[in-house]
């Protein structure tokens, strides 16, 4: 969400910006940014002035809008979406989900009322209540991404809800927040399956876009995979002269060896009325350890989620009764 990174690249255009909650509060913290918070402030007070919104903080509301006002400074300098994350204390309500989305489509019409809002993208933790929201969030034309994603029966069902991206996570998410922890399982080869398996069923609108990678040559693994997140380290690191690294793809990798369906060979193909054979295996995937990751991926937002709103609170002094 740093626009200075989308200019920095020269002729690039990427397609394409991601956010979540981590990356938010990366990019509000920063001095340049001050003016923006104090703006969003004035937005929301606004903005309830026009709109009935219902089981939300005055603090909860001013962070939905910066994030809106970072991805309509970066959407200039980008072809594509702008991916916005929905509040991750929401991730076990398809109810709250589902209204927070539709807000974020009205705060992006409020504040820009030109915008062309088949831009936004609406990422959503992939618990089964979040990708329940996804479907019915994608049946009003409103494009979901599955985030989270460490599972072969979580792949399937977003298949099914008609996502728009899935994003599968490479490394598990405290690898950005522990220092020194190294991912023992990395899921590079999920992902090459996901895409796999995705052809092999002719499934053509949910994209496959791995996310959380850490090094060059986990992105060459992936190298012809249909969508992928580059953080800008790894971007600059991309820049640099003979910085390609000689990582063969996984994504390439064909013949009578590889079976397009082995990850999936002992997972439903359909899961959308079965939500109890969902849970359980998900719950037994990988020993527990997928379940896990996404516990620990939720807990990590919430935390960025309450840095948000400290932040927000530390600028703030124009609301009482409803904190």
């Amino acid at each position: 969400m740093d626009e200075e990174v989308a200019r920095s690249f020269g002729n690039f255009k990427f397609q394409d910006c991601t956010s979540n909650q981590a990356i938010a509060y990366g990019e509000l913290s920063k001095p340049k940014h001050a003016e923006l918070l104090e703006t969003s402030i004035a937005d929301a007070m606004n903005f309830k002035k026009f709109e009935t919104i219902p089981d939300i903080r005055m603090g909860q509301l001013v962070i939905e809008i910066a994030m809106v006002r970072l991805a309509l400074k970066i959407a200039p300098h980008i072809s594509g979406r702008v991916h916005i994350q929905t509040n991750p204390y929401y991730s076990y309500s398809t109810e709250k989900t589902v209204l927070n989305a539709l807000r974020i489509e009205r705060i992006f019409r409020f504040l820009s009322p030109e915008f062309d809002t088949s831009r936004i993208c609406i990422k959503i933790p992939s618990t089964w209540e979040g990708m329940m929201a996804c479907r019915t969030l994608e049946l009003k034309g409103i494009a979901t991404l599955a985030t989270t994603l460490f599972a072969p029966c979580q792949a399937v069902l977003a298949a099914e809800v008609g996502c728009t991206y899935i994003a599968p996570y490479v490394n598990q998410l405290k690898v950005h927040f522990q220092p020194g922890f190294i991912d023992p399982a990395k899921l590079l080869e999920f992902c090459a399956s996901i895409q796999r398996y995705y052809k092999a069923k002719g499934v053509s609108k949910t994209k496959v876009l791995p996310a959380s990678l850490t090094s060059t040559e986990e992105i060459f693994a992936l190298k012809g995979v249909d969508h992928i997140t580059i953080s800008p380290g790894l971007l600059e690191q991309l820049a640099k002269p003979g910085s390609v690294p000689s990582t063969p793809s996984l994504i390439d990798k064909t013949g009578s060896a590889v079976d397009p369906l082995a990850d999936f060979t002992y997972f439903k193909t359909s899961y959308l009325n079965d939500p109890a054979t969902y849970r359980l295996e998900f719950t037994r995937d990988r020993k527990g350890a997928s379940e896990e990751k996404l516990t620990q991926a939720i807990n990590i937002f919430c935390d960025m989620q309450d840095k948000l709103e400290l932040l927000v609170h530390a600028r703030a002094h124009l609301w009482k009764d409803d904190e």
